[in-house]
């Protein structure tokens, strides 16, 4: 019977493949159909695998991914789904780095679908979780939890949020030593004026 390290092996596989792809993305559109397809099917194999032998930690990781893998390929509530259902297995896991993420991308998938009150419920509760990490959460992760908040709050009109939450996002981006998104903040505040 597949265990727990089975799964986590499953995904493992099926991540370093979709990372491997964007890096050199094939030029045939039915090869990079076939890639995703098999992608989806390795992650969920390991979803499966995770919900037989309750691994709720990996069934997190591995809805996750799969949700990734969704919404990449436009599948918007089949990716909604992947993530309530993650943010229910990190929940049950006790593991607050995991439910932190998997409720960002669950309010990402919200933000995106139009529905802001949903989205930012998501964001305050990631932000929440990562405020009572303390030096355990990951810089970037709790960066990658400020932006979407901050992209919400500018989206809205509500301009001293926004600058205050670029401006924290800014500075997490930069102790990340990640460039790209301290000049993405950089370029918002000064939109901002």
């Amino acid at each position: 019977m597949p265990s727990a390290a089975d799964a986590r092996a499953l995904i493992r596989r099926a991540w370093t493949l979709r990372c491997e792809t964007m890096k050199a993305p094939p030029a045939v559109e039915a090869e990079m159909r076939a890639i995703v397809e098999r992608i989806r099917a390795q992650l969920a194999e390991a979803v499966a695998i995770c919900r037989r032998t309750g691994a709720s930690g990996e069934l997190s990781v591995a809805l996750g991914k799969l949700g990734h893998v969704e919404q990449d390929a436009g599948r918007h509530e089949a990716a909604r789904a992947c993530y309530e259902e993650a943010v229910a297995a990190a929940r049950d896991a006790g593991e607050p780095l995991r439910l932190a993420h998997a409720v960002r991308h669950l309010g990402d998938v919200h933000r995106h679908a139009g529905r802001l009150m949903e989205a930012e419920a998501c964001y305050d509760e990631a932000l929440s979780l990562y405020g009572r990490l303390d030096t355990r959460r990951p810089v970037l992760d709790h960066a990658n939890a400020v932006r979407p908040m901050a992209i919400l709050k500018e989206e809205s009109g509500q301009v001293e949020e926004a600058r205050a939450l670029w401006r924290r996002a800014r500075d997490l981006y930069r102790a990340a030593g990640i460039e790209a998104g301290v000049a993405e903040c950089t370029d918002h505040l000064a939109g901002l004026g």
